[in-house]
This record gives structure tokens, C-alpha cells and sequence, in this order.
């Protein structure tokens, strides 16, 4: 039995349809990541397993106890759920110990010894606790915010966007460290978050939204590297899409025959490939003109976008045999990445392999 189980959700709000027939099982101590555009339903699905609103119809259950049916639902205070909101909701007027421990009773046994323990978990200083929230940092506030949802230690924890107003070194910093956290604590967890990166990397379990629907629910690697429709792979990362010929595990496409994840035989199919998938080599225009039938694919570079350690190049094919469907890729140069040090320059001539198989979409 699934530890957090979720079945035929439904919500709306007048004609609006937000969440439209959700499933979802939440194996316990796990952490699961909800992606998707904005306005798809992750928040209002987030709301309805907190206990903030009832479903329209559909149930939750959490370790076996039924939280909501339809109409029916178990108070969010009765729940056993902690939730750690985007700007952390901090209560200003109160010091930083005293929001950690704003959910334990006044009267609780070793109160203030709890309170410090929960503060060196998330990594506080003691000295904090006697500040308020204007005099802390972003990732400090979520800290204090995290430490004040654990005091109640809770069965299940949400959490919606904690980490989009930190900085980038910050944000990943203290994405790992909550991980880690929650883990050693065996609490299950629900991320709902934006940053397609930021779900692959957090989460056991990844689900992208779409409509009010989830598209597909599954492993990170699973959904990166087979997604089940041109929306999820372009969604969790950029993508390489191709119009091709498939049979018996290979693809004819403008790359030349390529290994795809499928002996499916289709006539008119699409692949993808993620960009690292595909190797540059420096080379000349005196290779290329030697090696016109040696099926040996060439590029030349049209863009290169240098970003640090990453660099993001274009690159037109110069020998590329007809694909199966011309028109749907046009002259459209293809968009890899390469390290930073020693990337090509524009005008480069370039030899083009492709690494590992392609994916065969729907």
C-alpha cells in the first residue's frame, strides 16, 4: 500500500476545471516532484492534500487513513502536515524560536531544548533564534520555516516553491541539504516546483502536469530520457526533435541512420534526442570534401553562445542525407552544448556523431 495515495481528483472554481482526474501514489519516506506551466493545477492540487479545500470529488488517503472523499474532509489542522510556502510565511512580530516553535504547546516537555535541536538540524545558528525574520537572509528564513513545519513532526511534507526567491548557488545549496534532511528523517515529501532541474535532481518521483492532468508520472531518468510526448521532453529539458523513418531499433532521420529505444516500424515518426547526445569534433572543409560518401556527417557552426563552463552552439548540417520529411525540419540548425573550454567558434567546421540511442515519441 502507497503511503500518500491519491484517486480521480477533481476540483473547479465556477467554469474552470484545475485539477481534472489526478492519480498519484506516494511511497512512504519518498520524495516526489510535480511539475508543470503555470496555471496547471500543482498548487490548488497541493492545497486539497494540506486540507485547505475539500475536493469536488475523488479521495486522499494518507497511510491508510482516508483524508478526504469527495465533499468530506478531514480538517488541514488534523492532518499531520507540514508545508513550507514559497516566501516561508514567517510570522514578522515574532522572534525567529518562537516561529519554529509556534506550532508545539506552550506547556510541551523540553520545549526550548527541541526548538535549538531544530534549528542545528536545518543548520541555524543558536544565536538566531533570538532575531525576527527581517534580520535574516532568504535561505535562513526558509530554514526557519522548514524547522517550524518539522516541530510538528509531521507525516507528510509539502513543499511549493520553497526555493525560487533564493539565489542559484543558495538555491541548490539548500535544495540538497533539505533533501538530506528529510530523508534522515524518513519523511515523505511532495515538491511542487517549476524549475525542471530542480525536480530531476530533488525527487525519486517526478510527475509533469499538463491541463489539470498529469502527462506522465515516473523516475527522473525515465521521463528525461523517454518521455512520452513532445510536451514532456521539451518541458523537463531541451530537446532535439526529428522527423524519421523507424525500423528494427534504427532511424533514418537527417543525422544519417541512428540507434532509437524501439524496433516499432513507422513510416512517419518523430525522435528525440537531448543535446548532449551529440559530439563535435573540429575538422575542415578539406575533410568534408573527402569524405562525401564515406557517410561521415559535417556542421558548421552559425551561433555559439558562450556561457561559463557551458557553451550553447548551433550547428547546420552540411551533408546531411534527405530526411523522410524535409519540410518539418527545414534548415533548422541543430542546438548542442559543449564545455566551455575550447568550444567552437562560428564558421567552424565541425564533425557530427551522435551518442547512445534516440527516443521514438508517440
Amino acid at each position: 500500500m502507497s503511503f500518500l495515495e491519491l484517486q480521480g481528483l477533481r476540483k473547479s472554481y465556477g467554469p474552470v476545471r484545475a485539477l481534472d482526474g489526478i492519480d498519484l501514489a506516494v511511497p512512504a519516506g519518498s520524495r516526489t516532484a510535480i511539475v508543470g506551466p503555470s496555471g496547471c493545477g500543482k498548487t490548488t492540487l497541493l492545497r486539497l492534500i494540506a486540507g485547505f479545500e475539500p475536493p469536488d470529488e475523488g479521495h486522499i488517503k494518507l497511510d491508510g487513513q482516508v483524508l478526504a472523499n469527495g465533499g468530506e474532509a478531514v480538517p488541514a489542522h488534523k492532518r499531520g502536515i507540514g508545508l513550507v510556502a514559497q516566501d516561508g510565511a514567517l510570522f514578522p512580530h515574532l522572534s525567529i524560536a518562537e516561529n519554529i516553535g509556534f506550532g508545539m504547546g506552550r506547556n510541551e516537555d523540553k520545549r526550548t531544548e527541541r526548538i535549538a535541536e531544530l534549528a542545528y538540524i536545518v543548520g541555524l545558528d543558536k544565536a538566531i533564534l533570538r532575531r525576527r525574520p527581517h534580520e535574516l537572509s532568504g535561505g535562513q528564513q526558509q530554514r526557519v520555516a522548514l524547522a517550524r513545519a518539522m516541530a510538528k513532526q509531521p507525516r507528510l511534507m509539502l513543499l511549493d516553491e520553497p526555493f525560487s526567491a533564493l539565489d542559484t548557488g543558495l538555491r541548490a545549496s539548500m535544495r540538497k541539504a533539505v533533501a538530506e534532511l528529510l530523508e534522515a528523517a524518513g519523511i515523505a515529501t511532495i515538491l511542487v516546483t517549476h524549475d525542471q532541474a530542480e525536480a530531476l535532481s530533488f525527487a525519486s518521483q517526478v510527475a509533469v502536469m499538463r491541463d489539470g492532468r498529469f502527462s506522465q508520472v515516473g523516475t527522473p531518468r525515465d521521463l528525461y530520457l523517454r518521455p512520452k510526448d513532445r510536451m514532456v521532453a521539451e518541458f523537463l529539458g531541451d530537446a532535439i526533435i526529428l522527423p524519421a523513418r523507424t525500423a528494427g531499433g534504427f532511424a533514418q532521420c537527417s543525422l544519417g541512420t541512428i540507434a532509437i529505444d524501439s524496433k516499432e516500424r513507422r513510416d512517419v515518426a518523430r525522435i528525440m534526442l537531448r543535446p548532449e547526445q551529440i559530439q563535435l569534433q573540429r575538422s575542415s572543409r578539406q575533410e568534408l570534401a573527402g569524405s562525401i560518401t564515406s557517410g561521415v556527417l559535417f556542421g558548421e557552426v552559425t551561433e555559439a553562445e558562450f556561457a561559463g563552463s557551458t557553451c550553447s552552439v548551433a550547428v547546420r548540417l552540411l551533408n546531411s542525407p534527405d530526411p523522410p520529411d524535409a519540410a518539418a525540419i527545414g534548415n533548422s540548425p541543430l542546438i548542442v552544448r559543449q564545455p566551455g573550454m575550447g568550444a567552437p567558434v562560428v564558421g567552424d567546421v565541425m564533425r557530427v556523431t551522435v551518442t547512445g540511442a534516440a527516443h521514438l515519441l508517440a
